[in-house]
This record gives structure tokens, sequence and C-alpha cells, in this order.
């Protein structure tokens, strides 16, 4: 069994993955009513992805004999202005999001819970893998500006993306 810290920490995550899936599908469903199929798809994507993290740290509880305290999931927004500020608030988002993880790492350390420890290498990995993605399509959105012909072309790129 993990500590109490630990599991409160993880718990924690759960929920704010889960909140990570229905931020992005907030995003995707805003983008998709612009007509930006390509980012919205990518976005909703992402939204799955984002609670298969939640689902797998439920898991590592469970196998851990410990228990899953869910929380409510707070109502994410949904008014943005465009492709850029979409992807901007992602960014910061994943962000905080890599910080949290960090912190699990670092509650894990402490408490020399080597399991939790070599469990939460993956989302650290994982984390910098996401927020570089992000930040490679907002370089490009920054560089492209109001250029529509770019944009259609990166909407359809993004459209390409599997799950």
């Amino acid at each position: 069994m993990i500590s109490e810290k630990i599991n409160q920490i993880i718990n924690e995550q759960i929920n704010k993955e889960f909140y990570s899936g229905y931020l992005y599908l907030s995003m995707s469903a805003n983008l998709h009513e612009i007509g930006l199929f390509g980012f919205a798809s990518w976005l909703k994507i992402q939204a799955k992805e984002e609670v298969e993290h939640g689902l797998r740290l439920l898991d590592y509880l469970l196998e851990r004999n410990s228990y899953v305290t869910l929380q409510q999931i707070r109502t994410p927004e949904f008014e943005f202005n465009g492709v850029i500020s979409v992807f901007n608030t992602l960014y910061e988002h994943e962000k905080c999001i890599t910080n949290a993880v960090m912190q699990i790492a670092k509650l894990a350390e402490e408490e020399c819970d080597r399991q939790t420890l070599s469990f939460i290498d993956w989302f650290i990995e994982e984390q910098t893998e996401e927020e570089q993605q992000v930040k490679s399509i907002i370089k490009r959105l920054e560089i492209f500006g109001e250029d529509k012909v770019a944009l259609y072309l990166m909407d359809k790129e993004l459209a390409g993306r599997e799950a």
C-alpha cells in the first residue's frame, strides 16, 4: 500500500487528467464550430489520451492496493479567440500538468517510494513530448499569422493524426 500523501496526490492527478480531457473536448468543439475540423480532430484525440492518463493513474492506485477517490470535474472554459488562443491556453495547461507530475515525483522521492517514482517517470516523459508538440504547433501558427492557406494546410495536416 502507498502512503496517504501519495494516494492523495495521485487522486488529485486523476482529476487533473480527466479535467484535461474535458478542456480539450471544449477546445475541439470550439474549433469545430469555426470550421477548423483538423485542429478539432487533433484535440479530440488529445482529450482521449488525457482520459487514458487518468485511467492509468487509477489502475496504478488499485494495483498498489490503495483507494481511488474520484472528485468532481470542474467545467472547462469554452470561449477562445481563435486557434492561436486555444493552443496558447493548451500549452499553459500542459505546463501546469507537468508541474503537477513533477510534484508527484518529488513526493515519491521524499518518501523513498521507488515504485511510484518508477511509475511516474513515464508521465514525465509523456509531458515533455506533449509540451513539445503543442509548442511546435504554436510556433507554426505564429509564423503563418493570418495566412488562410497556411492555416488550411495545417488543419488538413492535423486531421491526419491517429489515436
